[in-house]
């Protein structure tokens, strides 16, 4: 698969190079790879990218080259798939599924299960998936098919182009009914895993509002202006109504196996036609049960 631009007056006598970090914004790292691997052409020829161009040229660039995704065990699951196309997959993630391989899930993750549905349809790619989940949090993870790909979706993430909305259910019912969270986060001091409130560390901003009330747990749904870990799990405990299930920063539950906590909504820029595009996913059954 190409990805092509014509030259346009404005970008005559630029090289190749030049026109390839403006147009497409490709990193040094991702050009020097297309360069050593002769996939970058001028009017369907391979070419050196450091050549000016003039009016009318045709630039293109090749993404379907092969990866080494071996460092991946492939592990058969039912992926619900919510769109795919030749550029990226939407997955809904259920909860108890870890998104990456580790030592305690090295080869029932996500990434496993995405490995080895790229093998059935005969697609020799790394597994990059540009949002990552808790594993008892369920909800939609996106999933780049190729570097370039994958590139463009982190430099909309770093912009805050990508909205990440979640439904979670928190414990009790909170006096304003709607807000902002701003308190900055950091690891906490002897845990690799647990991260708390610190004045020192990075800034993170959670919006919220309450859309339901019943049996002293509230309905809430999250948008997130930055992408810290465990964000709005730190967030709702810091406000002092942690999510319901949360015994990391809350307590368990007999209501639920697992943090109340759901990714339902995702949206932003299609990488190549530059469309807007949001998918959605239902409140699952365990959370759909308390309301």
């Amino acid at each position: 698969m190409y990805l092509s631009y014509c030259i346009q007056n404005t970008d005559s006598y630029q090289t190749i190079k030049e026109v390839l970090k403006s147009y497409f914004h490709i990193s040094d790292r991702l050009l020097l790879k297309l360069k050593k691997q002769n996939k970058v052409f001028l009017n369907h020829s391979p070419c050196p990218i450091y050549r000016p161009v003039h009016a009318g040229d045709i630039i293109s660039f090749l993404l379907d080259f092969e990866e080494d995704n071996s460092n991946i065990i492939p592990c058969q699951m039912d992926l619900s798939i919510i769109y795919e196309d030749p550029f990226y997959l939407v997955i809904d993630k259920p909860a108890n599924l870890a998104t990456h391989p580790s030592i305690s899930h090295y080869s029932n993750s996500l990434s496993n299960g995405i490995r080895f549905y790229f093998d059935q349809i005969g697609l020799k790619k790394k597994i990059r998936i540009v949002n990552r989940l808790d594993k008892n949090t369920s909800g939609l993870v996106l999933c780049a098919k190729n570097e370039y790909i994958q590139e463009c979706l982190i430099q909309q993430m770093q912009k805050n182009q990508i909205q990440k909305e979640y439904l979670g259910i928190l414990t009790g019912y909170l006096y304003e009914k709607s807000g902002t969270i701003d308190a900055p986060i950091a690891r906490k001091s002897g845990s690799i895993i647990e991260r708390c409130i610190d004045p020192n560390g990075e800034r993170a901003i959670t919006h919220y509002t309450v859309l339901q009330e019943s049996d002293g747990l509230s309905l809430v749904k999250f948008r997130l202006e930055t992408g810290r870990t465990h964000q709005i799990r730190v967030h709702s405990s810091y406000i002092g109504h942690p999510i319901l299930g949360d015994s990391l920063y809350g307590t368990e539950s007999s209501l639920i196996s697992r943090q109340a906590l759901h990714s339902y909504h995702l949206s932003f820029y299609h990488p190549v036609n530059k469309q807007f595009v949001e998918y959605t996913s239902p409140l699952p059954k365990d959370m759909l049960f308390l309301f």
